[in-house]
């Protein structure tokens, strides 16, 4: 065996190290510059509803949409139904339209939820999550508020009670004066 053998392997082992470890920091660096914020553009989504027809967000455009990620197994989404229910009616005349995103694998489990806390909004379906990774879901629900431009206005991840009245207030502002 030759004697440098060892030497030449720990260095193409070392050199090899080296190269993952840049790809992985050139991966979280890339992952942070894709991440969506307040200001950009909105993602695109062409998702089915519950009937098979599709809901684009080019199709919305000129409205303010109320986005939300959610699942059935999300506890706090069984909060955030009930008020989104509320937006609709209450803002749904004036140019607001809500529409949650459901990234549950299976469909039965979110239509057993549906049974149970009744959407009076747009559901569509995306179980293949390209959706939510687009928009940098981190927790579940997770709302984005879209101006009537197609850009974000604003996120939340999770739902809060307590943040009811200011995010009705963003809604309003974003609703043509009258």
């Amino acid at each position: 065996m030759n004697p440098g053998a060892p030497m030449a392997i720990e260095s193409r082992f070392l050199a090899a190290l080296r190269g993952l470890c840049a790809v992985i920091a050139l991966g979280s660096l890339a992952a942070g510059v894709l991440a969506v914020g307040v200001g950009d553009d909105a993602p695109a989504f062409a998702l089915p509803t519950a009937q098979g027809v599709p809901i684009t967000l080019a199709a919305l455009r000129g409205q303010v949409i109320y986005v939300d990620f959610w699942a059935s197994w999300c506890g706090p989404c069984r909060r955030s139904f009930p008020f989104m229910n509320e937006i609709q009616r209450r803002y749904g005349g004036h140019g607001v339209t809500v529409v949650a995103i459901n990234v549950d694998s299976k469909r039965a489990d979110a239509d057993r939820f549906l049974r149970q806390y009744p959407a009076e909004f747009a559901v569509v379906y995306d179980s293949g999550g390209g959706t939510p990774g687009a928009y940098d879901v981190k927790a579940m629900p997770s709302s984005y508020l879209i101006d009537a431009q197609g850009r974000i206005a604003w996120i939340e991840h999770g739902f809060l009670d307590e943040h009811r009245a200011a995010v009705e207030e963003r809604i309003r502002a974003l609703l043509p004066a009258r």
